[in-house]
């Protein structure tokens, strides 16, 4: 189990990606962005998930840059996501895509690059594309994101590489425990998205009951439980305070009672698109 903020679990090619990052969805362009991704940096975070869709992708790379100088920390150790675009899922355009990324980013290479959604007809030429950067060793590691159960078994019926990482919309009132067996069996490292419900779930007496016998915020417990399930997730926040607050997670353990009464909140309940039925 997780016990520092810089814990890593490893993919099934190998490589280590912390159990814990910063998400930067709908943070825009602008010195707060920039600020939110060094002050994680700089407070021991490693990991920073973006997407072109995002259009943040600069922002961040000048917070990394910033972020590594004033932690004289090297790019070796950090770990970069970002996301292909709908419009671009195809095998010339993905690798488009790919590059117009580390450009704006500012990096030589990513960490893990993942379909950002599952487009019928598209996302195979688009996994194709993705296999080409790996193999070319252009990206450390290639995953998906939004995928159901049906998603990926179509995906590898045809691929050469396993996805890595599925990133996902979850949360306790959304614990996809199917889709998280069928991860476990394929060795595919589950993410969450959208881990504290964009602020929903902040006023459960359930969860609040926990967090006060913890001495913690919601938010944390929240986290914790993510962890202790064995998922990788990436709060996404732009205080300092807040950022800080959310890595201190370490030092506490949820029971395996108190693991079961989070799980029994789930409702099959999303705040963001359902992954069978989007029109984007």
């Amino acid at each position: 189990m997780a016990k520092h903020l810089q814990d890593t679990t490893t993919l099934h090619n190998g490589v280590k990606m912390p159990w814990l990052g910063l998400g930067v969805f709908k943070v825009e362009e602008g010195p707060e962005l920039v600020n939110a991704v060094k002050t994680a940096i700089v407070h021991g975070y490693r990991s920073v998930d973006t997407a072109a869709i995002y259009e943040n992708e600069a922002g961040v790379g000048e917070g990394i840059r910033e972020g590594m100088k004033e932690a004289r920390i090297a790019r070796e150790e950090l770990f970069i996501t970002s996301k292909v675009w709908n419009a671009d899922l195809g095998y010339e355009s993905t690798i488009a895509a790919y590059q117009a990324s580390l450009d704006k980013l500012g990096l030589d290479y990513l960490d893990l690059y993942l379909i950002h959604w599952p487009v019928a007809g598209k996302y195979k030429e688009a996994w194709r594309a993705l296999e080409t950067l790996y193999k070319e060793g252009r990206v450390k590691a290639i995953g998906v994101s939004n995928f159901q159960i049906h998603h990926l078994e179509d995906l590898m019926k045809d691929e050469e590489i396993k996805p890595m990482v599925n990133q996902v919309e979850y949360h306790p009132r959304l614990t996809q425990k199917e889709l998280q067996a069928y991860c476990q069996k394929h060795g595919i490292q589950l993410e969450a998205w959208s881990p504290l419900m964009q602020g929903q779930l902040l006023d459960n007496p359930v969860l609040q009951e926990i967090a006060t016998k913890h001495g913690k915020s919601v938010a944390q417990i929240i986290l914790r439980w993510d962890l202790q399930n064995g998922v990788v997730t990436i709060p996404k926040s732009t205080k300092a305070q807040r950022i800080v607050e959310n890595a201190t997670v370490f030092d506490f353990e949820l029971t395996s009672e108190e693991m079961e009464r989070i799980d029994s909140l789930n409702q099959n309940l999303r705040v963001g698109p359902d992954p069978d039925n989007f029109d984007f």
